[in-house]
């Protein structure tokens, strides 16, 4: 039986059920891979209908049925909530069903009934409203897995530029404390060894950013990359792993820099992220590097004050199925 990827809804008063409903209109231009939808057979129609895209949907109930349905409608298994479709206005039916959307997704993928997973943005406030005890997606989608928070690793890929933030989601005044050489050693192995298998990059470059101005210059603006993020990338080395660096963040995403490596590590949220959104916003896509199941997303969030007006822009969502649909091809291929 064939498998298709699921994708989970979002949180559905953001962007995430039009930006779906746009991805499976364009599905044969695009050359999207088969994909259902976890919930929200309601949300999808209305949210398409406002759009004026011609959006079939058909309620399935086995994944492995999503496959023939694509071709002429949006398959959809139904999930344990419901919620009406209110753009813009984030309540708690809608958090529930994002959470029972998310949750049902991760199963299918976790337990092989699904390819893939492709996860819609939700707005992290209102999950953790009704009940969701997790930071974020991925370290949900961690748990799910049976993997360690710490070796899921967020990496955003765009057409220019690929990041890894070395440290996600904390306050900038705690990045110092959070950075070790095990911890920069651990995730970059993780990196250097998926973009081998799900990107097809036999020898990965690996171009590491310092923590301070100027990465440091020597130590007067700090000791980090002397005693930390250098040592870290001697061990790198060391296993025959292609690391450079620290380099100073202010150059490091230049044009003429950017050939130079095939991923760039950064040590703190803004410092991959802004350059990478910068670039490629459009067509950026979140992965999760590290998990025994494939996982992407748009790199970038519900758009609560765009939602039903018509303008989102559906490029980042095609980009992160389209993405899924290549790793999991190349693991196969393997």
């Amino acid at each position: 039986m064939s498998r298709s990827l699921a994708v989970s809804l979002g949180d559905p008063a953001g962007v995430g059920p039009v930006l779906i409903a746009e991805a499976w209109a364009r599905r044969e231009a695009e050359r999207l891979p088969p994909f259902l939808v976890a919930g929200g057979a309601g949300v999808l129609r209305e949210a398409a209908a406002r759009r004026g895209i011609d959006l079939p949907v058909e309620r399935i109930a086995d994944p492995f049925e999503a496959a023939e349905v694509f071709g002429h409608a949006l398959p959809v298994l139904p999930a344990a909530a419901v919620a009406a479709y209110c753009p813009g206005e984030p309540d708690g039916d809608g958090a529930r069903l994002a959470l029972a959307s998310l949750e049902l997704a991760a199963t299918l993928a976790v337990e092989e009934h699904a390819s893939a997973l492709v996860t819609g943005p939700i707005a992290k406030a209102e999950l953790a409203a009704v009940g969701f005890a997790f930071p974020g997606q991925t370290e949900y989608i961690a748990d799910a897995s049976g993997v360690p928070a710490d070796d899921a690793v967020m990496m955003l890929a765009g057409p220019q530029l690929r990041t890894v933030p070395m440290t996600v989601h904390c306050a900038l005044a705690e990045v110092p404390a959070l950075l070790s050489i095990p911890l920069i050693h651990r995730r970059a192995t993780i990196v250097a060894r998926a973009l081998e298998r799900d990107f097809g990059i036999a020898a990965p470059r690996i171009a590491i950013c310092g923590l301070n101005p100027h990465a440091g210059e020597k130590g007067r603006m700090g000791r980090e990359e002397i005693e930390i993020i250098a040592p870290a990338i001697a061990a790198l080395r060391a296993d025959g792993i292609d690391a450079t660096g620290p380099h100073p963040a202010d150059t490091l995403f230049a044009p003429h820099k950017r050939p130079s490596y095939d991923v760039a590590i950064a040590m703190y949220h803004d410092q991959a992220l802004v350059p990478l959104k910068a670039l490629d916003f459009d067509q950026g896509v979140n992965v999760t590097l590290g998990l025994p199941i494939v996982r992407t997303s748009p790199d970038h969030g519900t758009a609560f004050d765009i939602a039903g007006k018509g303008v989102a822009h559906p490029g980042a969502m095609i980009a992160a199925i389209r993405m899924a649909g290549e790793m999991v091809a190349r693991r196969a291929a393997r």
